[in-house]
């Protein structure tokens, strides 16, 4: 069997589907090779499937009306997106990027949206993508309205921790290396601003860094300070993986 069968299989929409069901699957996507910096899709690119992150890291972006990039989330390996193409014929509003050189399948929208109609679970496991996705941008909406820049990057950094925690001696070390102008992205800030920010926090032994690397040594004080629960970080299989750009 082909290799691809196993990168499909790792997505976990598709982890239950029999053998045949992947191998028909595979056999009508299409694999990509992305190199860093390069799109995986652009604005007005016609929504023709879903897309699966075999390896690599990509980003999912959209410009703002004075031409800045605002990073609305990072995509890791098995995971699904460019998931609206079932549920509207509209072209892609947003675009995708690698930050590493990556590896993508596309799934032909056709081809989706029958396994949806044959496995309820495809379908619900969709539904729960958008929904979550959705309730992730509104809540970075509410933040950039109504909180200061300081409080939108301890949201940022306590959504890492639950993403990409791993508990170590003295802290809880974010997987993921991430550079100011990048955080700043996501939070609809400056390089300068995240910069001043992240030194006060450091100052504060609220988190410490090394060559960009982030530990979070009072995480149950920074979920307080702006009101939210302290995260259960679940151990890491892996290393820090770096978003250079």
């Amino acid at each position: 069997m082909a290799e691809s069968y196993w990168h499909l299989k790792n997505c976990i929409l598709f982890e239950h589907l029999a053998v045949a069901d992947i191998e028909r699957m595979e056999s009508v996507s299409k694999f990509r090779q992305i190199k860093r910096g390069e799109p995986v899709y652009l604005p007005a690119d016609s929504a023709d499937g879903v897309l699966v992150l075999i390896s690599g890291r990509v980003k999912i972006c959209q410009i703002t009306a004075d031409g800045k990039q605002s990073i609305m989330t990072f995509i890791e390996p098995g995971e699904l997106f460019g998931e609206f193409a079932v549920i509207a014929n509209d072209a892609r509003n947003e675009y995708a990027e690698a930050i590493i050189n990556s590896q993508v399948a596309l799934v032909p929208k056709q081809e989706m949206l029958a396994l949806m109609e044959r496995f309820p679970a495809i379908s619900i496991g969709i539904s729960k993508i958008i929904g979550f996705r959705l309730q992730r941008i509104e809540r970075r909406l509410r933040n950039l309205l109504f909180q200061s820049n300081r409080k939108r990057l301890i949201h940022l950094i306590i959504e890492l921790v639950e993403r990409y925690g791993q508990p170590m001696d003295g802290g809880i070390r974010l997987n993921i290396k991430l550079t100011h102008l990048e955080m700043a992205n996501v939070i609809g800030s400056t390089r300068e601003t995240v910069t001043v920010v992240l030194g006060h926090l450091q100052e504060e032994n609220l988190i410490q860094i090394e060559r960009r690397q982030i530990t979070v040594t009072n995480l149950e004080k920074l979920a307080t300070e702006v009101d939210e629960r302290t995260p259960k970080v679940k151990r890491a299989e892996s290393g820090p993986v770096e978003c250079a750009v």
